[in-house]
């Protein structure tokens, strides 16, 4: 499991920085990058959705920092 919770948070880690630079006009580099297949470009943003979907149902229980206990989630 701490396998499958490492390469979400890296796809979230991506995720995160393509949208910081989609704000600040740059653009989104996951389109320029993977221009010439934009079938890949489509399933990395699935997997970065399916990353957040997963580190949202199972963050609790991976978090170290997460409070044990704590229902307010």
């Amino acid at each position: 499991m701490k396998g499958l919770h490492t390469a979400a948070f890296i796809l979230l880690i991506i995720g995160g920085l393509n949208w910081l630079l989609v704000g600040v006009g740059v653009g989104d580099v996951v389109a320029k990058v993977l221009a010439s297949w934009p079938v890949v470009a489509q399933v990395v943003y699935v997997l970065v959705g399916l990353a957040a979907i997963f580190e949202i149902a199972t963050h609790k229980n991976s978090c170290k920092a997460c409070p044990t206990g704590n229902s307010s989630m």
